[in-house]
């Protein structure tokens, strides 16, 4: 029995979600279908492979993951299926594989090979692609391979001798703000130096925690994620709302000997 993980920029309303998972199963009847997330925002490859990429590695090897966010980047659309470390990814060529893949990435990609009329019926692409796979034949058996795929290059964050200037790239169901500094570059730069994180017009915070119950309920803090990704958070609070963070803003950490 397959496993298949669904992640989309469907919501939860209309008929695009139940006929693609329709679809899916017609063409692999004992699938079981997971989905990971269908609340992406609308055509956000950016959000997508921040999301895809923190859960699909605790999946089993095997597992199908079909990706269905922003299909249609250009007049000449083109959909692409990788093998990689056991796992196999289906998704519109617009980026997301670059986004989601470390630099170890598969070198070859298979293009999904369909018939014009079959370009506004999506689930009827992907469906295809994920019986072949369900029924365990090869990858190459997709459609011709490539190696030529859109890339997508994201915001890193700066470094200096004492200081590392980041951005928020996600804000999560708990309004805590994930940053894109994490733990390895932040204990490279500040190599067991005090600290204090700037955001916006707020109190820098000065203080790295563990959990968020080690300051008082309504209190700011900082900690590393289950990602070892840097967050701002407010215990028992929404940080987002109540400090005024948003995805893309620019945040500053000063080391000090």
């Amino acid at each position: 029995m397959a496993i298949v993980t669904l992640t989309t920029d469907f919501g939860d309303k209309g008929f695009d979600l139940p006929k693609l998972k329709g679809a899916l199963l017609a063409a692999a009847p004992s699938a079981q279908l997971i989905d990971l997330t269908h609340q992406v925002s609308n055509y956000d490859i950016v959000q997508a492979a921040f999301l895809f990429r923190n859960a699909w590695q605790s999946f089993p090897k095997g597992t199908l993951h079909l990706i269905s966010v922003n299909d249609y980047p250009s007049g000449t659309p083109r959909f692409l299926a990788a093998a990689y470390r056991g796992h196999y990814f289906i998704a519109p060529d617009n980026g997301l594989f670059s986004l989601i893949f470390p630099e170890d990435a598969p070198n070859q990609y298979h293009l999904l090979e369909y018939a014009p009329e079959e370009l506004m019926s999506l689930e009827r692409i992907y469906a295809r692609a994920i019986g072949h796979l369900a029924q365990g034949r090869p990858l190459i058996e997709l459609g011709p391979a490539t190696t030529e795929v859109m890339k997508r290059i994201t915001l890193q964050p700066v470094i200096g001798p004492s200081q590392i200037r980041g951005s928020v790239i996600f804000v999560d169901s708990f309004d805590n703000a994930i940053t894109n500094i994490n733990r390895s570059l932040f204990e490279q730069v500040g190599a067991d130096r005090s600290f204090a994180l700037y955001f916006k017009r707020n109190d820098p915070i000065r203080t790295l925690c563990r959990q968020y119950h080690e300051v008082e309920i309504g209190e700011p803090l900082c900690l590393f994620n289950s990602s070892d990704l840097l967050e701002i958070a407010i215990n028992m609070g929404k940080a987002s709302s109540l400090l005024g963070i948003n995805v893309e803003d620019t945040v500053q950490i000063e080391f000090r000997s």
